[in-house]
């Protein structure tokens, strides 16, 4: 089968974590910063994340390398719109980017011309290529509950212009919804709508709380529901929408195997779940390589790639123009 052909929807993809390292080097030669190596393979190591990594801790540090390089204007706007091209050219559809708003202004850039920057590189890659998208702001549990009403306040002003969504991501501790409860709960009055990184970790709670306390319409990763029965029953209940990352799950050892990854019973019992890359760079991936790994691991037939591929465009935060131009691709 022809993965790189297969029409494709991306609903979870981290920005930072999605960086060609030859424009993080360009970048921090043309800006004066420094950087371990200016050696590509050097830096290899130093951005993407082993398969055999300790744990989601270990693995998350590979992003603050990518932040130096992402403070101005230009080189937001510039990431922007290559990661959209590098999707566009393996028939991705439509692509649902994240990022930490609050990450990139340690050199004066406010939240909101942050913001502008990234739709701008994304406008641009979307009038040069086949391909739509849109933005969901993240904003960090390892950053205070403030900074939260900070980054949903600021960017509201972009709602249906380049932003859909809010997220909650980072670290994972138990009982984190209760603590942003009152942000999130705001950005839904202002029409925001909510995804949540929650069972990344061994933590399937998580998820019950995210639907519960947060009205979380779909969820980043939800791995661990397959230990949680209560949480399992109502994200199938639901139909709560499962945004899974198989290679990033075995870095970040969510799972120790793509044999062992519950996607495909997940599916198979009905659960609606929809495979995405996390991030590009990190998890050395894109893709086709994570639909071949699907479809190679479970024997996954073009028919139920067809319907991964439905459910993502409903799941989707699009508009239904948009909705219907990207069931029209398939």
């Amino acid at each position: 089968m022809n993965f790189l052909g297969l029409p494709k929807i991306e609903l979870h993809c981290h920005l930072d974590g999605s960086v060609r390292i030859e424009t993080i080097i360009d970048i921090a030669q043309k800006e004066g910063i420094q950087l371990p190596s200016f050696d590509k393979k050097e830096l290899q190591k130093e951005l993407v994340a082993p398969l055999e990594c300790d744990s989601l801790v270990e693995y998350l540090k590979r992003f603050s390398l990518p932040n130096l390089i992402m403070q101005s204007k230009e080189s937001l706007k510039r990431i922007t719109y290559e990661l959209f091209e590098d999707a566009a050219r393996e028939n991705v559809k439509y692509l649902e980017v994240r990022f930490g708003p609050l990450l990139h202004t340690l050199k004066g850039l406010d939240v909101e011309e942050v913001i502008q920057s990234v739709i701008d590189g994304m406008r641009e890659a979307e009038s040069c290529y086949e391909i739509k998208g849109n933005f969901i702001l993240s904003c960090l549990r390892s950053m205070s509950v403030e900074s939260a009403f900070e980054v949903v306040e600021k960017g509201k002003k972009f709602l249906g212009k380049g932003v859909v969504a809010i997220d909650l991501c980072a670290l994972e501790e138990e009982g984190f919804c209760e603590k942003f409860s009152e942000p999130i709960s705001l950005s839904k009055e202002y029409g925001y709508r909510v995804t949540i990184h929650a069972g990344e970790t061994g933590i399937g709670k998580n998820v019950l709380e995210a639907v519960e306390l947060l009205g979380a319409e779909r969820i980043g990763h939800g791995v661990f529901i397959k230990d949680c029965p209560e949480a399992y029953r109502k994200v199938k209940e639901k139909q709560v929408v499962l945004e899974m990352c198989p290679t990033s799950n075995i870095q970040t050892k969510a799972v120790h195997h793509y044999s062992e990854h519950p996607i495909y019973k997940f599916h198979k019992d009905g659960i609606k779940v929809t495979i995405n890359t996390d991030n590009r760079t990190v998890s050395d991936t894109t893709m086709s390589k994570e639909i071949h790994l699907v479809m190679r691991e479970f024997n996954l037939s073009e028919e139920d790639y067809r319907q991964i591929y439905l459910n993502s465009v409903e799941a989707s935060f699009a508009d239904q123009e948009t909705k219907k131009w990207c069931l029209a691709q398939y």
